[in-house]
């Protein structure tokens, strides 16, 4: 049997459905935030609603654990969701398509300027904490060897297995790159794994080497050790909120509400945050709600 490709007309409609998807009104009574598919997204999702509700009127309804950064960037151009979590260098490397690098400064206005002119996106204020990826192995094996940096860590990643998530495979500043910049080479091809299944893999000494996030409340808890990317390859991720411009022209009282945010998350601050949830295994309204708290950000 065969496949008939389909016809102009068809493909035409096609694009001018995403079009009118792209253009979605945003919602007149509430506000809907969402957010990717792991602990530090759900986290700060639920800073972003908290804030919200608590400075501003509207009622807010949560969508989160929406996969990765490609599907959350769809739902938000298709009108889903008003604005969700993300970091500055993956809007620049896995959305924009830009090389990863500059600053903190260079990459927070790059990256604002091609979403206003591209997709009618804004970002808020950042957040204050820097989400870097971090090449995570066991603290032992870190002592045990000596190394504190991943050049370091080239010469014994052959007789090591890593383990790494879909998207950092497959992401533009994600493993090809970072294998080159460093010329990482491993017993055997990188597993694909879950994001929530690596930390425990790696104490579980299940494999050796795993992409983690700087901020991972379980570095800590599980004796695991973040390696020093001295080469610089990672651009910066400053966590902020996408959020659709059409949202703020309806609501401008959420711009006001995520501006008092800005700066009040520091690096220690969200590990702390990962770990409540993460390790802990508490509530993620009731430790959000109590970081709020202690900060004074509620009225």
């Amino acid at each position: 049997m065969t496949t008939r490709s389909p016809s102009v007309g068809v493909l035409v409609l096609a694009a001018f459905c995403l079009f009118l998807l792209s253009c979605a009104p945003s919602h007149s009574d509430r506000v809907v935030v969402g957010s990717k598919n792991f602990t530090e997204s759900f986290i700060v999702g639920e800073l972003l609603a908290q804030e919200i509700e608590a400075r501003t009127h509207l009622r807010v309804e949560r969508r989160f654990y929406l996969a990765g950064t490609y599907i959350c960037q769809q739902a938000i151009l298709a009108g889903r969701i008003d604005l969700y979590p993300e970091y500055t260098g993956t809007a620049l490397t896995a959305i924009l398509k830009q090389p990863a690098n500059g600053n903190q400064q260079d990459v927070y206005r790059h990256v604002k300027d091609g979403y206003e002119r591209r997709f009618g996106l804004t970002l808020s204020p950042a957040l204050g904490f820097n989400d870097t990826f971090a090449m995570e192995i066991r603290g032992e094996d870190a002592r045990r060897l000596g190394i504190r940096t991943l050049s370091q860590a080239t010469a014994f990643a052959p007789h090591w297995r890593a383990g790494f998530g879909y998207e950092f495979m497959e992401r533009p500043d994600g493993y090809r790159g970072l294998a080159a910049a460093y010329g990482l080479r491993f017993a055997e091809a990188p597993r694909i794994m879950d994001l929530g299944l690596l930390a425990r893999a790696l104490r579980d000494h299940r494999i050796d080497l795993a992409a983690g996030n700087a901020t991972d409340g379980l570095i800590p808890a599980l004796d695991l050790f973040a390696l020093e990317d001295d080469r610089h390859y990672f651009p910066p991720y400053e966590a902020v909120a996408v959020v659709r411009q059409q949202t703020l022209q309806l609501h401008p009282e959420v711009a006001q509400a995520l501006a008092e945010l800005a700066g009040k998350v520091s690096d220690r601050e969200m590990q702390q945050l990962n770990y409540a949830v993460d390790g802990q295994h508490r509530d993620v309204k009731e430790v959000v709600g109590q970081f709020l708290r202690d900060k004074k950000l509620l009225p």
